[in-house]
């Protein structure tokens, strides 16, 4: 019997918490309840199954779980048992630790006790027996299905006990999806069955005891199903797991529901229905048919309205270890958090304003200087604990795009294979939030036009399963993520035809292979043959492009036709700083996102030259780009107006590439961004501001702004 240090000192932490829980446990109280249970069921999954003394804690568990069910509270026999299971703990941790016997609770202590009789659930449905096949439409599957009904939260008194479920549900539903994910492609994964049956199993039990009907009642019929799947009496199959999906779809929008009570004060107004789900669960329980050729309707969330949409729930949890972890975190509302990083802003702004007034003061060497370097080094440190607070893995958008390609891969008839990597990385909160919408586009255009059908692919002599590959890493100060698949690539020549006939590319134009890619993300532009329900209407790419460039990043593809396609997409890993060029335009500074600049240059005379209707163009590198002033574009006097005697920035835009003249280039550096107000919010060409080291402020530009003003 052994059990890692890792583990041991997860348990250790377990143990602390049940005890400091379990202070507040008295009779004819239900304080406590729910976090002990949920405590000793993290504990139980820790400890080895032969451990001794271990199945006096699971039958305490059980006493627990029987209270959760008839939503009783603490008697004086309940209450003495769980802190006698509470003091024997330390010991059978210490045998653990030492791999000798366990010492159980004290001769003294009080016998186990059974738990309390349970009671029905409100409008919990029977357990039904395996039983022959029946269809779908059978009066056995539906028997007993209680009507739907809403939620009901009862908030006045629930709202704290709602409050811990509500953070345990989001964790739940989270590994339900990951594990269904992982059953799908491995249906003999145990660890992946036993932990999907608990979440199950946890969801059931607390959402009895805070009498909310429908929740208990679909938990329920699941676990039932689950439980026939542990003891080998019933096979998940892909559409079995579909119809679990579809069921955690259900509970997924009702605890969106409780999302919105509590964070807004809107109860539920919609019903959740659940009975066609409950009789879908049934008809698999029963032994019907749940071989791949079986139908399966789908099932539809009636009237959510658009307000009552669930947030992501936060990171899977793949093993007992890495979810007791993340139980001991502190969840802290996001409008204090987002408060923190604007006054370490402010204070990073403050302490360069310090060191640049204490250069003019030739203190070098006192101790003004050494202070002041030390405020320095603290205030760096600050700052960035500040910005690693706002950092969250990426890994349950990638989970929830591997969601989407299994979805659409049976919708269109295709075998794809979805690997990720780099799942761990992480990014501002901010941003992963916005990257949803863009990756979605991504997914389920490479799913709809590059990925070709197996017979498609057989004939291209290539295998009959498709490849897609989702990866995020880290580039600098940038976060990087490639989508790719091995399908059949953009044709360039299509596309061509496709903007020739919009009038996107006049006749007698010859674009060059990078620029014909581009126009896949012009507004409107489409190569599908026919409007189906994921691709055909123009409506996509551009919306990638717009989305990404408003979190100050950019987009990228690459394309080999009959090989396949990765668009490959850079952000910032954090919205509240930039990496910026800072440039001088007469007595006045601006900051150019660094992520955006190509090249600085000083051009020669002969690259310069005006064109009719365009304006003035600089020639660089056989490409004619439009030349912009800032100095005009601003009304900023004594500024450099030749532009052999000034700098030209090119910069990269999603409408274009561009030169922008400033006077000097003076450096790079982090700039923490601030928002001009609502009287500046929509100054054309300026994304925000910035206060530099000396206390003044300088303009972040937008230079697609830029060129769409001039």
């Amino acid at each position: 019997m052994t059990i890692s240090e890792e583990s041991l000192a997860l348990l250790d932490d377990l143990n602390s918490r049940l005890a400091s829980e379990s202070i507040f446990i008295e009779p004819a109280s239900d304080e406590g309840l729910v976090p002990c249970y949920s405590l000793i069921t993290e504990i139980l999954d820790l400890i080895p199954a032969e451990t001794p003394g271990r199945a006096a804690l699971a039958s305490l568990h059980g006493v627990l779980d029987g209270m959760l069910t008839s939503a009783s509270s603490f008697n004086a026999e309940t209450a003495a048992q769980l802190k006698a299971g509470v003091a024997a703990l330390p010991a059978l941790l210490t045998s653990l630790r030492e791999g000798a016997p366990a010492v159980t609770a004290s001769e003294d202590a009080p016998a186990p006790v059974a738990a309390p009789a349970p009671v029905p659930a409100p409008a919990a449905a029977p357990t039904v027996a395996t039983a022959a096949p029946v269809s779908t439409d059978s009066a056995q599957a539906q028997a007993d299905i209680e009507p739907d009904e809403m939620l009901d939260l009862n908030l006045e008194e629930n709202a704290e006990l709602l409050t811990e479920f509500h953070a345990e549900a989001l964790d739940h539903l989270q590994q339900i999806e990951s594990a269904l994910l992982v059953l799908d492609s491995t249906p003999g994964d145990r660890d992946a069955l036993n932990g999907l049956f608990r979440s199950f199993h946890t969801l059931k039990g607390v959402a009895g005891f805070l009498r909310l009907s429908p929740m208990n009642r679909l938990a329920h019929e699941v676990e039932s199903l689950l439980d026939l799947a542990r003891n080998d009496k019933l096979r998940l199959t892909s559409p079995i797991i579909t119809e679990i999906l579809r069921s955690q779809d259900a509970l997924v929008a009702m605890v969106g529901q409780i999302t919105q009570a509590l964070e807004h004060g809107h109860l539920p107004d919609k019903i959740v229905p659940v009975g066609h789900l409950i009789v879908r669960v049934r008809y698999f329980v029963q032994g019907g048919d749940s071989g791949e050729s079986q139908a399966v309707e789908p099932c539809e969330i009636h009237e959510m309205p658009k307000n009552q949409e669930v947030p992501l729930p936060g990171p899977a949890s793949e093993s007992p270890a890495v979810k007791t972890a993340a139980s001991s975190t502190v969840r802290v509302n996001t409008e204090k958090l987002d408060s923190l990083v604007d006054v370490v802003g402010e204070l990073v702004i403050v302490q360069s304003q310090l060191q640049e007034s204490a250069r003019g003061l030739d203190v070098d060497g006192s101790p003004l200087s050494r202070n002041l370097g030390q405020l320095g080094r603290i205030t760096k440190d600050l700052q960035l604990t500040a910005m690693s607070l706002r950092m969250v893995p990426i890994k349950p958008t990638f989970q929830r795009m591997e969601r989407l390609v299994r979805d659409l891969s049976r919708e269109f008839g295709k075998d794809v294979v979805f690997e990720t990597s780099g799942e761990e990385t992480e990014i501002d909160r901010t941003v992963v939030e916005e990257i949803v919408d863009p990756l979605v586009h991504m997914v389920r255009n490479s799913l709809d036009h590059g990925l070709e059908t197996p017979e498609q692919r057989e004939k291209a002599g290539k295998s009959r399963q498709g490849a897609m590959r989702l990866a995020a890493y880290h580039e600098g100060s940038n976060l990087v993520i490639e989508l790719s698949d091995d399908g059949r690539g953009i044709n360039r020549e299509r596309v061509l035809a496709k903007a020739r006939e919009k009038g996107l590319v006049a006749p007698n134009v010859t674009p060059t292979p990078d620029e014909i890619v581009e126009l896949i993300f012009h507004p409107g532009f489409s190569t599908a043959e026919k409007v189906t329900s994921v691709s055909g209407r123009g409506v996509g790419m551009d919306v990638v492009r717009r989305n990404i460039e408003r979190l100050r990043g950019n987009i990228e593809v690459t394309t080999e036709e009959g090989k396949g396609t990765v668009f490959r997409v850079r952000l910032p890993l954090t919205t509240a700083i930039i990496d910026g060029l800072l440039v001088r335009v007469g007595e006045d500074r601006f900051i150019l996102p660094a992520i955006m600049v190509q090249v600085a240059l000083r051009p020669v005379r002969g690259a310069l030259t005006t064109i009719q209707g365009s304006g003035e163009v600089l020639n660089h590198r056989g490409r004619l780009l439009p030349l912009h002033r800032l100095h005009r574009r601003f009304g900023i006097q004594n500024a450099v107006t030749e532009p052999t005697e000034g700098i030209v920035v090119i910069v990269e835009a999603a409408t274009g590439t561009y030169a922008l003249l400033v006077d000097e280039l003076l450096n790079k550096q982090e700039v923490v961004i601030k928002n001009l107000g609502a009287y500046l919010q929509n100054l054309p060409g300026v994304a925000g501001g910035a206060i530099l080291g000396d206390g003044t402020i300088a303009l972040i530009l937008d230079p697609a702004g830029v060129a769409a003003a001039a």
